[in-house]
């Protein structure tokens, strides 16, 4: 079931065009904002962001696609659901069978995905998960999951600290983040060597207002249940030898952690049968950061067309 509601001030000033849905899904309400005509392309935001992080491609994207761009449960206006004993509410699973509900209220049975950070891992569980409903999948500044949490480096565990602070133990990191929730989004948005002066103000202050306790709880859930559920299955499937079937490309930022401590090439190969990937000069958020990279990019893979590495 869907809802109409009225445009969020920061959706309407950052994403002229785009009218705001709250469809119901089976264990969650997801805040949704739709634009544009043609085939059906979800974009799924990463973590501490909303839909709004995809302001700066999706009026481009728009002119050749029905753009459906939703918080995550747990994220933005999207509801936030209890995660259980086992966290399984926040397991990417979950949030993919979320998007898979949106689309097919939205009239979309089969569709393409771009996810960025936390958003692309739902992307890759929903390719496996449901390789007849994703027909290309686009994934900004990650690896796989599996191959990242198995090939941890000291770099990259210095930068990303906070994926084995926020798994603690409730209500440990809830505590600590919620005694400064100003400071907390400030730092984690100002990335080594990038600068908060990539965002928008407006959009800044949207990720600002979003960043509450409650929201907070149901991140530290995410990543809760990332290094536990989500490991898990990924894992069992690594041993099984399944793969995307969809071609994928990856994005990532040559500054970020992933361009300076991973493997990006070998990590996505090990995945997918159809798959090109290249770094772009940014940090962790492309999207905002070179949307004159990134769009051109999307545009041309989700249509089909070679993306042009620049």
């Amino acid at each position: 079931m869907s809802t109409t509601e009225s445009v969020s001030s920061a959706t309407e000033a950052l994403m002229p065009g785009f009218r705001v849905q709250r469809i119901e899904t089976k264990g969650a309400s997801i805040h949704t904002a739709i634009g544009g005509s043609g085939p059906p392309l979800l974009l799924i935001h990463g973590n501490p962001l909303t839909h709004i992080s995809w302001h700066r491609v999706a009026p481009q994207l728009a002119e050749r696609f029905t753009v459906v761009a939703p918080d995550l449960r747990g994220y933005g206006d999207s509801s936030k659901p209890d995660g259980g004993e086992d966290h399984a509410a926040y397991s990417f699973r979950a949030m993919g069978e979320d998007m898979v509900d949106v689309m097919r209220q939205l009239g979309f049975e089969r569709f393409a995905v771009a996810g960025h950070d936390r958003g692309a891992r739902v992307a890759f569980r929903m390719a496996l998960d449901h390789p007849d409903r994703i027909e290309r999948m686009a994934a900004l500044d990650i690896v796989p999951t599996y191959e990242l949490l198995s090939n941890v480096t000291m770099g990259w565990g210095l930068e990303s600290y906070h994926w084995f602070f926020m798994a603690q133990k409730a209500p440990f990191p809830e505590k600590l983040i919620g005694a400064d929730l100003d400071y907390y989004i400030h730092y984690k948005l100002n990335k080594r060597g990038v600068g908060l002066g990539i965002f928008d103000p407006r959009a800044f202050a949207e990720y600002a207002r979003c960043t509450t306790a409650e929201q907070i709880h149901a991140v530290c859930e995410d990543y809760r249940a990332t290094v536990t559920l989500d490991f898990a299955m990924d894992k069992a499937d690594h041993e099984a030898g399944r793969r995307i079937a969809c071609p994928v490309l990856a994005l990532w930022g040559s500054n970020s952690h992933v361009g300076r401590h991973l493997k990006p090439d070998e990590a996505w190969g090990r995945w997918t049968t159809d798959y090109r990937g290249y770094a772009i000069p940014t940090g962790h958020y492309p999207a905002e950061e070179r949307p004159d990279l990134v769009a051109p990019a999307l545009l041309d893979f989700f249509s089909g067309i070679e993306p042009r590495t620049p």
